[in-house]
């Protein structure tokens, strides 16, 4: 692999990884509030994804200038959001919220019985095989700078930019930020009072909406997308959060970007059958040196941080 090639597959990993990084903040946000892994995550973002592909299809039947096709892909990103969002708290109101108090291995059931189940929507509303994103723009690729961009790429940052500044002003200046930061994890038996109940509705909330957020820029760069997509992006959003150091936001995200450029470079150097085992491979060796991950905080044997 030359040089050109090395930071081409490192620009495309780069994209991947910020959407990655977005998915796997929504694992991050709900195991820090409540303690669970939301097995059912990447689906719910599938479902976003899907809701997408109807919308840009209605929306954009022919290729469009880049002004209309970032206003039009935000429109449907916002969309997706919002879906994804509000379906993230029914979740949790009606599925995982009775189960606080159960134990442990109740709710991590229930999380992968509704991964199944949201899958197999999927499979209804876009049928088995893959769906094309419609092409958006009239010119795949744009000279900025004498640097040729590829409009897909380009197009990715400005869907998953605003929404890592936002969330690092409403985790930083807020007092909803303020409030998640300072519990670290809500017990179950607190998670079903008022003030936190509340605190654990807004954090799945947010964890849908930047999940349908990532499920459009994963579509736009992809191209493609299909009933299985939640399950994939989902290990490697999990892997990412892992990786990053579960519970840490800016983990989550660095984690993501990691996942992104090795999945990248080992595509174009070994294939893409090599991918995931490449990424997971990957996690395991660091995490046998670094188990809390890169931004976790290691836990004494009494528990204590």
């Amino acid at each position: 692999m030359d040089v050109a090639s090395f930071l081409e597959q490192c620009g495309i990993g780069i994209t991947s990884g910020g959407f990655l990084g977005l998915i796997a903040v929504g694992y991050t946000l709900v195991y820090g509030t409540v303690g669970l892994i939301h097995f059912a995550h990447g689906d719910v973002v599938m479902l976003g994804g899907c809701l997408s592909l109807a919308i840009l299809s209605f929306l954009v039947p022919l290729p469009v200038d880049p002004l209309t096709g970032c206003l039009i892909v935000v429109l449907a990103a916002t969309c997706s959001g919002l879906f994804c969002g509000c379906m993230n708290v029914c979740i949790d109101q009606f599925v995982y919220r009775p189960l606080r108090n159960a134990p442990p291995l109740s709710p991590l059931v229930s999380t992968i019985g509704v991964s199944f189940v949201l899958m197999n929507v999927g499979l209804v509303w876009i049928g088995p095989t893959d769906r094309a994103f419609p092409e958006i723009f009239l010119e795949s690729t744009r000279l900025i700078g004498g640097v040729p961009v590829a409009m897909a790429d380009f197009l990715v940052l400005v869907i998953i930019v605003p929404p890592v500044f936002c969330l690092y002003i409403l985790l930083r200046q807020t007092r909803f930020g303020r409030s998640l930061r300072s519990i670290a994890a809500i017990t179950r038996a607190t998670a079903r009072s008022g003030e936190a109940g509340k605190l654990v509705i807004a954090t799945f909330f947010i964890s849908g909406f930047l999940g349908g957020v990532a499920s459009v820029a994963a579509g736009v760069h992809a191209t493609t997308i299909n009933y299985q997509m939640g399950h994939q992006m989902g290990l490697y959003a999990i892997t990412a959060a892992v990786l990053g150091g579960i519970g840490s936001v800016p983990g989550a995200i660095v984690g993501g970007l990691i996942v992104g450029l090795i999945r990248a470079i080992s595509v174009a150097l070994l294939g893409p059958r090599w991918a995931i085992t490449s990424v997971f491979l990957v996690l395991i060796i660091f995490l046998a040196f670094r188990p809390q991950g890169i931004f976790g905080k290691s836990k004494t044997r009494g528990g204590q941080r």
